[in-house]
């Protein structure tokens, strides 16, 4: 595959306004940024974090496909939220999306710039040989 660099957008205006890219492909290699739990299109957030989990994977497995890449290629996660108390309520949305492949992970409970936020996952993944 070629080592170029390949910048991916889902068009939420946060990307213009930070100066930032969705995904970053280079070579065999995808770097999604932060993903929250909106819906890009209506600039919707549900309320609570296991949909907001949900949607990220949603978001996550658009860009990897738009990059070329499969979900299962994941091989690092960070999950962000922003209280303890939510890992319970997401705890099942991760490993129904994560629990095959069993990515290298992490997670932090720190506060996210818009309160309505509750969930970020930032994931790397790495093209697959087969």
């Amino acid at each position: 595959m070629a080592s170029g660099r390949r910048l991916i957008s889902t068009g939420s205006p946060f990307e213009k306004a930070f100066g930032y890219s969705r995904a970053v492909v280079q070579g065999d290699w995808c770097f999604v940024a932060g993903v929250t739990g909106y819906d890009y299109a209506a600039m919707t957030m549900p309320q609570d974090a296991a949909a907001q989990a949900d949607a990220c994977f949603a978001t996550i497995s658009r860009v990897l496909e738009e990059a070329g890449f499969a979900i299962a290629d994941i091989v690092r996660v960070q999950y962000t939220l922003t209280d303890r108390a939510l890992v319970d309520e997401v705890a099942p949305v991760l490993g129904r999306h994560m629990g095959d492949i069993r990515p290298a992970a992490t997670m932090v409970i720190s506060g996210l710039i818009s309160p309505e936020m509750k969930i970020e996952i930032e994931v790397t993944a790495l093209r697959s040989e087969a």
